[in-house]
């Protein structure tokens, strides 16, 4: 699948991600550990029906998903798609893996139930536009459900933060002071939950996509739940 027009930035991650390839389980591990326990288990377990995951990695998420859902897993980088064709077989988990960009899906409108990322839009150039995507393909009432590191509320941590994205990004493609949230809400997703941890930088969250434009307008000042 070729890149969008504005996808010099897009080539850049993909190159830093196919360096990185061999190293990323074993470095993901240690954040998992440290900062994301439990959260692809809560965002996976929420998946229903035709279930599609972007940027999907190694495909570390396979084995948490319901037996139940019909899965479609993409991702931008071959190396990293490689590693989780590998890990597809040795758990004998049916799914459909293939490369593709999350800021231009290869899929027909309302193609799906759910759709899931995880720690995948810091490393999207263009997230607003992954989102945008992603309420293209659900179907009306659909879920998008999200694990994400982002920008922290707390003062001091998002000055640090701000400080050092510039580098992230620059060398690992990683945007460590976004907030999901916003465009979740620019693009008239409804938020239904949001559980935030670690000092405001993790944040798990369920957003659907409106079951009308009726809903949309009824919807789009509702509170979301916020736990932390």
């Amino acid at each position: 699948m070729s890149c969008p027009p504005s996808s010099s930035e897009s080539q850049r991650v993909r190159d830093i991600f196919e360096r990185d390839a061999p190293k990323y389980d074993r470095q993901i591990s240690f954040f998992e550990k440290v900062l994301f326990g439990g959260g692809r288990e809560w965002v996976c377990s929420r998946a229903e029906g035709e279930v599609l995951e972007i940027a999907a990695g190694t495909g570390r998420n396979l084995s948490f998903y319901p037996p139940s859902v019909r899965l479609t897993m993409t991702e931008f980088t071959p190396a990293m798609l490689e590693i989780a064709l590998q890990r597809q077989a040795e758990l004998g988990r049916e799914a459909e893996l293939r490369e593709g960009d999350a800021q231009q899906l290869d899929f027909p409108d309302e193609s799906f139930d759910t759709v899931v990322c995880t720690l995948g839009l810091c490393t999207i150039p263009d997230d607003r536009a992954a989102v945008r995507e992603v309420r293209r393909v659900l179907r009306p009432g659909g879920r998008f459900l999200l694990l994400e590191h982002v920008r922290s509320p707390r003062g001091v941590i998002r000055a640090v933060q701000h400080a050092l994205d510039p580098l992230a990004v620059r060398f690992e493609g990683d945007h460590i002071a976004r907030e999901p949230l916003e465009h979740l809400r620019a693009e008239d997703f409804e938020v239904e939950r949001v559980e935030r941890s670690k000092l405001g930088i993790v944040e798990r969250v369920v957003a659907r996509r409106p079951a009308s434009a009726q809903t949309a307008d009824t919807t789009r000042s509702r509170p979301s739940r916020l736990a932390r």
